[in-house]
């Protein structure tokens, strides 16, 4: 199945690490030798929400290591640079992903960087090793305090 909004392949060079990805449960592999992804972030690195036209984005203090990932798959650690949210006009669908062809109503993207490799994240964006990205599917349920901050702050965000 694919997305409402990718309706025909993209031309753009990427292949399999592009986007929208459909998950396939049964076709996954489990690798032993993984190792755990570490996530460390600092709430003080955070410097703004700002609409974009499209969304809104978190966008963080990447000058330093202080909002990071590391291990898993990753050679390197990787800076957080921003979130956003992916949503729909009706709650059947909204995620750019899905697994086993099945949508969600939201999904976040934590985008972080290559800093090791690269001296900015407008260079490590063109580059394949360049960017790591978390995607959280997002349900429907009840009120979420962790999230409930942001959604807050999100009236005074209404004009790109």
């Amino acid at each position: 199945a694919v997305h409402p909004l990718w309706q025909s392949p993209l031309t753009i060079p990427g292949g399999t690490r592009q986007s929208p990805i459909n998950i396939q449960w049964r076709d996954s592999v489990y690798d032993p030798f993984l190792k755990p992804l570490k996530i460390s972030y600092d709430p003080t690195t955070c410097l703004h929400i700002w609409n974009n036209g499209y969304s809104f984005l978190v966008e963080f203090d990447d000058s330093a290591d202080r909002s990071i990932i590391a291990g898993g798959p990753l050679k390197n650690q990787y800076r957080l640079k921003q979130f956003h949210f992916h949503w729909g006009a009706i709650n059947d669908w909204g995620s750019e992903h899905t697994v086993d062809s099945k949508f969600y109503p939201g999904e976040l993207h934590l985008v972080h960087w290559n800093a090791v490799d690269y001296p900015s994240f407008e260079d490590a964006v063109m580059e394949g090793n360049g960017l790591a990205v978390i995607g959280v599917f997002l349900k429907l349920g009840a009120r979420h305090e962790g999230l409930q901050t942001l959604v807050d702050a999100l009236p005074a965000v209404r004009h790109k």
